[in-house]
């Protein structure tokens, strides 16, 4: 398939699985808000210039705020981890392994370890500065990091509960 129809189409789903699904759950917890729709980002190609991630999670994000009415958090939230992304992925990866454009990161390309790192730190990086726009102070502080932290667990085992169903096979770097 295209990759550019494949992405279309994974923008659209993870767009449509947020809003349909995760958004009516009611909440597990106060501390635990189930995401999954960043996804998307995690899953571009290791070619995806900055910009073009930064600009994609600007946009992707936008969409989400406009269905939720949440004017900009979603959009500065994947608009970060979009600009980050390029780092984490260039930490973990050799230089010819991060140039193959047509891959895309997953436990077949990556391995378990470079891959688990690579979702918790921008699922972390994401949910830290998503809750702290949202809250925009420190009161209690240990609820802010609560919130945080098992926002961040529940979307990790979501990330890696879909990546397993999904079975994106890839050649091994």
């Amino acid at each position: 398939m295209n990759n550019l129809l494949k992405n279309t189409a994974r923008f659209v789903l993870f767009l449509l699985v947020q809003i349909v699904i995760l958004n009516e759950v009611p909440p597990i917890h106060q501390f635990i808000t189930p995401y999954i729709y960043f996804l998307f980002l995690l899953w571009l190609p290791f070619g995806t210039s900055r910009i073009s991630t930064t600009l994609l999670g600007f946009i992707f994000g936008y969409s989400l705020d406009i269905f939720t009415k949440t004017p900009g958090l979603h959009a500065a939230a994947c608009g970060l981890m979009g600009y980050l992304r390029p780092i984490i992925l260039n930490l973990l990866l050799s230089q010819e392994a991060s140039e193959e454009v047509s891959k895309e990161p997953s436990i077949a390309t990556m391995g378990w370890g470079p891959y688990a790192f690579y979702a918790f730190s921008l699922t972390f990086i994401h949910h830290f500065y998503l809750v702290l726009l949202e809250w925009l102070q420190f009161g209690n502080f240990g609820y802010f990091i609560g919130k945080v932290f098992f926002t961040s667990i529940i979307s990790l085992l979501l990330i890696f509960s879909v990546e397993l169903i999904m079975n994106r096979r890839k050649l091994k770097r």
